[in-house]
């Protein structure tokens, strides 16, 4: 069994060759003739399958390491009776740390949050959950738009016209366009000059979410708003002009942490098992984990921002796209370095900590030891547990 793999997928080497042979491709660049031979193939968002691309292949199973499908014909895959099989939420946590960090480092707009300010969150899938939660837990407050979700069942759910008036808007909608809700220009010329003065807006979704031309035109006439794109409609081809009027400018990477994509791999193989009826074995978890002491004496924003800084810093990433130009935008998807989430660290020093200190670092992800008996604020656990996890229901919105 041959099983075509995006060179870029984490571990799809390790993880695969139970299976086969595994010969690893650049994504973006793949051709109809290289499938010829190929059993499986495993993509990530840079590759269109359709018809074209599989029309004169054998692959019995596609895979996508991604939480989002739109570059995927899922209705000629299953016509043709080939097996899909994408990664949802794999990334999630990773997206959010992204969205954190950028509040983190555009000036005080982290506090003005802490103080009262709101969150407007569009597409309430995985991703947006997480990052409703996550918020929640650091005392911030959210609304959410998204049209496919019913009302009733979600109060956190309002109206397009009153997210648009929150001051930080964080994009999370699949991008479709389907009927009666398409995303795709979801954020026109008309919608973006609604938006309130010194607004935040965030692109973690897909880059069509929003009129890329109309958000320069806008930029140009409204110096007040701020825009961090980490997706782009046309990329990998990027306007110089809107990057260089971006407060936070990345490739392409929200998602990027090693432990999203080894999860995202480990799904792909445990469905690709299951579609080939084998008995799938155990795959390597992410390496490790890093123990962290978490200063006592800080509090509330400050501590959210160390806490932060110690798994990921998005000016990192901005400063690199600055200086290597948007024309290498592939390149430096490719070179990303390793990048851990914070549930990769254990609090070394929770019994130093009092009780809102240790709640931060739980609320953002970080763990205790395995022994946490000594730890007088143990009763607070599960219930940080139950919002932490709490991603999943049995309704699904616009979101990835």
């Amino acid at each position: 069994m041959k099983v075509l793999a995006d060179a870029n997928l984490a571990s799809a080497t390790a993880q695969f060759s139970a299976l086969g042979e595994v010969v690893l491709v650049a994504g973006r660049e793949l051709q109809p003739e290289d499938l010829r031979d190929a059993d499986l193939l495993l993509v990530r968002s840079v590759t269109r399958v359709d018809e074209p691309l599989l029309r004169h292949s054998r692959v019995r199973f596609v895979g996508s390491a991604t939480s989002g499908t739109d570059h995927v014909d899922q209705e000629y895959l299953q016509a043709r009776g080939i097996g899909f099989a994408y990664a949802p939420g794999a990334n999630a946590n990773s997206v959010v740390e992204y969205v954190i960090s950028v509040i983190c480092s555009c000036g005080s707009r982290l506090e003005q949050l802490l103080r009262g300010q709101r969150v407007g969150i569009i597409g309430y899938g995985r991703i947006g959950r997480m990052l409703e939660q996550r918020l929640r837990c650091l005392g911030i407050t959210s609304c959410v738009y998204d049209p496919w979700l019913e009302r009733e069942q979600y109060p956190a759910l309002t109206d397009w016209p009153e997210v648009l008036t929150c001051p930080v808007l964080s994009l999370h909608a699949e991008l479709t366009d389907s009927q009666p809700w398409p995303s795709r220009h979801l954020l026109g010329y008309d919608d973006l000059m609604q938006l309130s003065g010194d607004s935040l807006l965030i692109n973690t979704g897909r880059g069509a979410l929003i009129d890329n031309q109309a958000l320069l035109q806008v930029l140009n006439q409204r110096p007040d708003l701020q825009v961090a794109l980490d997706v782009w409609e046309f990329e990998p081809q990027l306007d110089a002009e809107l990057l260089a009027r971006c407060v936070i400018a990345t490739p392409h990477i929200a998602g990027y942490s090693e432990d999203g994509k080894l999860l995202a791999t480990s799904m792909l193989y445990q469905a690709a098992a299951r579609f080939l009826g084998l008995e799938a074995e155990p795959q390597p978890p992410a390496s490790g984990t890093a123990p962290l002491q978490v200063p006592a004496n800080l509090k509330g924003a400050a501590l959210i921002r160390w806490l932060q800084r110690q798994s990921y810093d998005v000016t990192e990433d901005d400063r690199a796209m600055r200086e290597q130009g948007a024309g290498n935008f592939d390149e430096l998807r490719t070179n990303y370095l390793r990048r851990r989430e914070l549930g990769s660290f254990v609090i070394d020093n929770a019994q130093e900590l009092d009780r809102e200190c240790l709640d931060m670092a739980l609320g953002m992800g970080c763990h205790l030891p395995e022994d946490i008996t000594a730890i007088p604020l143990r009763e607070a656990l599960p219930k940080l547990g139950r919002i932490l996890k709490n991603t999943g229901s049995t309704q699904e919105g616009m979101g990835g």
